[in-house]
């Protein structure tokens, strides 16, 4: 009797041992965390030695770095483009510009949009009259064979 008391309480005391040592919560694959995410690990650019260390550009709060990953400049080089340099793209400047440039063209249109409004109120009742219908623009496409892919919502 003694040796059935003595097993009995050696086995809850390995169970309780083993039950101690356990994880607290359940555990869920998608839980499980053996490293870091693969995405969210972004290679940096290599440190630059500056040719000379008194002519450093002023840094910029906020600004880029030069070892900043820029994905979509590193791209465009690596399929054999240039990077348009200011944010502007070059060549669609040089192509609406190919008949030249009216340096007044943005106070012109302030002034002929004022002349338009006036006396008419809001900008929608001022123009109005050139507003597209979507489904008649659709229905007009269809009727000279013009494939459209969907109707747009009348309504």
């Amino acid at each position: 009797m003694v040796s059935n008391v003595f097993r009995t309480g050696l086995c809850l005391m390995a169970v309780t041992a083993l039950v101690a040592c356990g994880q607290g919560r359940e555990r869920v694959p998608n839980r499980v965390k053996t490293g870091p995410d693969e995405f969210s690990i972004v290679p940096a650019k290599p440190l630059e030695k500056p040719a000379s260390y008194n002519d450093l550009p002023v840094p910029t709060p906020g600004g880029s770095n030069r070892t900043d990953a820029t994905p979509n400049a590193d791209a465009i080089v690596a399929l054999g483009g240039r990077v348009p340099t200011g944010g502007v793209d070059g060549g669609i400047v040089s192509y609406a510009s190919r008949y030249g440039v009216d340096p007044r063209i943005r106070a012109d249109l302030a002034e002929d949009d004022a002349k338009k409004r006036t006396g008419r109120g809001s900008y929608e009742r001022a123009y109005k009259r050139f507003a597209l219908d979507s489904y008649e623009e659709w229905l007009r496409l269809r009727a000279l064979g013009i494939q459209v892919p969907s109707a747009p919502p009348q309504d």
